[in-house]
């Protein structure tokens, strides 16, 4: 079934663009319900007819983005958003309204296609929907911004002044403190080293090695990278207790 969209932006030329863009997409489909040029004409199409996404720009005339976001979430909660726009600032606050995805102009199929198939997969799958928005990472590199979920992370290792996020097909750098995710997330992750959280339900095995400088420690051997890394005598325990959970 195609995701009905709603695409709203001040700019014709931009929203003609995106309609073009979404024709492009076939996996999930789309159908364009209508078009919007501020807030007040979306708030008005939203009301007289359901669609699944919003694709919405961040500066507007009167009511910007943000403030439309908002209500959307607070009056209608149905549809998902996903923001459109020329300016990366905004991109922290996006996902504080729960957009499903931020993408910066001029937008590339391919980023669409991903944030539409995002959107599919939520409205697939409700329950997960609350999970992700709850526990997942905003990650800030190279001028954007997007939303890992913490299902998808194998671990997290402090690396200097800043966290290598690894998942199975790439690694993220988070700009935060181990101790805090160790924190907060502690039904998720266990410390395996001062340095390191690994994924509890990614532990496959602990296992005894020799290192020719530092002797015969312990490694964690996890689901879906090839890393090993090392455990402390410390956390043996805890680690082990991971594994038979």
């Amino acid at each position: 079934m195609a995701l009905k969209v709603l695409i709203v932006d001040d700019e014709a030329l931009a929203r003609s663009r995106l309609r073009t863009l979404l024709g492009d997409c076939k996996e999930p489909a789309t159908e364009v319900v209508g078009e919007a040029g501020n807030a007040v004409q979306a708030m008005d199409l939203l009301q007289r007819m359901p669609c699944d996404l919003v694709l919405l720009d961040v500066h507007m005339p009167g009511v910007d983005g943000m403030a439309l976001a908002a209500n959307i979430r607070r009056l209608f909660g149905i549809p998902k958003v996903v923001f459109v726009t020329a300016h990366a600032e905004h991109a922290v606050h996006a996902f504080e309204l729960e957009a499903v995805d931020y993408l910066t102009k001029p937008v590339r199929l391919e980023r669409l296609q991903q944030a539409l198939q995002k959107v599919q997969r939520l409205h697939l799958s409700p329950a997960a929907e609350s999970s992700a928005s709850a526990e997942t990472l905003v990650i800030q590199e190279r001028g954007r911004s997007e939303r890992v979920a913490l299902s998808d992370v194998i671990y997290l290792k402090a690396e200097l002044k800043y966290i290598t996020v690894r998942t199975a097909d790439r690694e993220h750098i988070y700009d935060g403190a181990l101790s805090d995710l160790e924190q907060k997330y502690a039904h998720l992750f266990v410390r395996v080293h001062r340095n390191a959280l690994v994924a509890r339900c990614r532990v496959r095995a602990v296992e005894k090695h020799h290192d020719p400088v530092e002797g015969e420690g312990w490694t964690v051997r996890l689901d879906g990278c090839d890393e090993r890394l090392s455990v402390s005598r410390r956390q043996l325990a805890a680690v082990r207790e991971s594994l038979m959970g």
